[in-house]
């Protein structure tokens, strides 16, 4: 699957624990990254500093659903439901 356009949901809903340039202590859930363009596009999507996490995202429709805001709710939900079992 494709991105979805405007969406952005993978650089807002879930936790990112790895640094990110500059963010050197990652970003809580619900935060937009620093690198989310107006346009929802990643301004580092192609750069060697993107990370890893980020880079391994694959879209699918598990996870994106069919829109952003659907995206947003299952991405959120899958970040809480990891959060809960984690303690």
């Amino acid at each position: 699957m494709e991105c979805q356009p405007n969406c952005g949901a993978c650089c807002i809903a879930p936790s990112i624990t790895s640094p990110i340039p500059g963010m050197p202590e990652g970003k809580p859930a619900g935060v937009k990254c620093i690198h989310l363009l107006p346009n929802m596009n990643c301004a580092i999507f192609n750069s060697k500093d993107r990370p890893k996490v980020c880079h391994d995202f694959q879209a699918d429709k598990e996870t994106c659903g069919s829109n952003g805001s659907e995206a947003i709710l299952l991405l959120m939900t899958l970040e809480k439901s990891t959060q809960s079992s984690a303690t």
